[in-house]
């Protein structure tokens, strides 16, 4: 039941759900009462939904992201943890709270991961719209809260700390110097991808999902 919400109509629980998914194998008690906890949140706030709002006579659709992530965040596999939302037309509609899939030796090189992670689902939401005929505006703009993970996109040139960072996610500079995507900077606190990678304060998570969600009337 959680996933099926989280995958369709609730990226509020994205962060909590994925931390509950590492123990279905061996239930706890500490995890059962996580769940219950997630389950009563869930029955609390069951009028809140997407937040979608119609736009009329728009050109060129636009399309935006936040990406984050934290730094070796799974205390038993010291994988870093990366998360992004993606909005069109300022609809969320597409989110992610997942482990990367190795260890990473730095801040910089767990939010370059993230990026890349990030910069793959925009190349399948783009070519879907494509598909359709909708045109989309470019460059599609990235918000990043680290300023070494943007330096290092846009840089070929690497140096010894940062070369071993495997090709595979070198792409990301080819979407860039193509002028298909755009990467910024954003603050922590307005990143709205920070609900997906680390527990937040209430009042925090309340701002970033305030975009997404909404109460139905």
């Amino acid at each position: 039941m959680l996933l099926y919400l989280v995958k369709h109509s609730r990226p509020d629980i994205a962060n909590s759900v994925r931390e509950l998914s590492k123990v279905i194998d061996k239930p706890t008690l500490a995890g059962m009462k996580e769940m219950l906890r997630v389950i009563k949140f869930v029955l609390d706030t069951e009028n809140t939904g997407l937040s979608i709002k119609p736009i009329k006579d728009q050109k060129k659709w636009i399309l935006h992201v936040y990406s984050d992530s934290d730094f070796a965040g799974d205390k038993e596999k010291r994988i870093s943890i990366a998360g992004f939302v993606l909005y069109v037309l300022g609809v969320a509609v597409s989110w992610r709270s997942k482990g990367e899939r190795s260890v990473t030796l730095s801040s910089t090189e767990a939010e370059y991961v993230a990026i890349s992670e990030a910069v793959k689902e925009i190349k399948f939401v783009y070519q879907l719209l494509m598909s359709m005929k909708i045109n989309v505006e470019l460059p599609i703009v990235v918000r990043v809260d680290n300023i070494g993970a943007i330096y290092l996109s846009e840089n070929a040139t690497t140096s010894g700390r940062t070369k071993h960072v495997d090709t595979r996610y070198h792409f990301v500079r080819e979407y860039i110097e193509g002028k298909f995507i755009k990467i910024i900077f954003v603050r922590s606190e307005d990143n709205d991808s920070d609900i997906f990678t680390k527990n937040t304060s209430g009042e925090l998570h309340a701002k970033h999902t305030s975009k997404m969600t909404s109460q139905r009337k």
